[in-house]
């Protein structure tokens, strides 16, 4: 049987460390997003198999990044429209590209930060949205710069998708 961690013991746990040893990332690919008519049910599916499953309300949006692995996630209205500008160019089945104008600040977690959290190798940990979401050594954890949540970053998408 695996062990969920919540939110609040997946922030607790990695607050201290990421204020002390998180580096800032910008996300500098688009992303394509559609708004939801709501019900959806996206399942994100990253290179490594699924990460986790969310179901959109209505005005929340779809985003898919543009990486190899074309993973989906749902982000909610307010917050898209505060993180993401649309780029104006032609619909691509359905979705629009946006340019990212926010910045998070991630963690890797190597074997030795995992050690030092109390972490195993792979773990589950709840998200906002009440689901479980994986997270493995070698992937990225992070956030908002006001460290308000936390969430997974895959280790192959992250590459493919931030920079310092």
């Amino acid at each position: 049987m695996k062990t969920v961690f919540s939110q609040q013991e997946i922030l607790k746990k990695l607050r201290p460390i990421l204020e002390s040893e998180g580096a800032v990332y910008y996300k500098t690919r688009n992303i394509l997003a559609k708004q939801a008519k709501g019900g959806e049910r996206i399942e994100t599916m990253t290179g490594d198999g699924l990460e986790t499953i969310n179901e959109a309300k209505p005005g929340d949006f779809i985003v898919q990044n543009q990486t190899e692995a074309s993973e989906q996630y749902v982000v909610p209205h307010e917050e898209f429209l505060k993180k993401y500008k649309p780029l104006h160019t032609p619909p691509r089945n359905g979705f629009e590209e946006y340019r990212s104008t926010g910045k998070i600040v991630a963690l890797e977690l190597t074997d030795e930060k995992l050690q030092a959290l109390g972490l195993p190798r792979v773990f589950h940990f709840r998200t906002d949205w009440g689901e479980d979401m994986v997270a493995k050594a070698g992937d990225f954890l992070g956030g908002p710069t006001d460290y308000s949540t936390v969430y997974r970053l895959a280790r192959k998408e992250f590459f493919e998708t931030y920079s310092k």
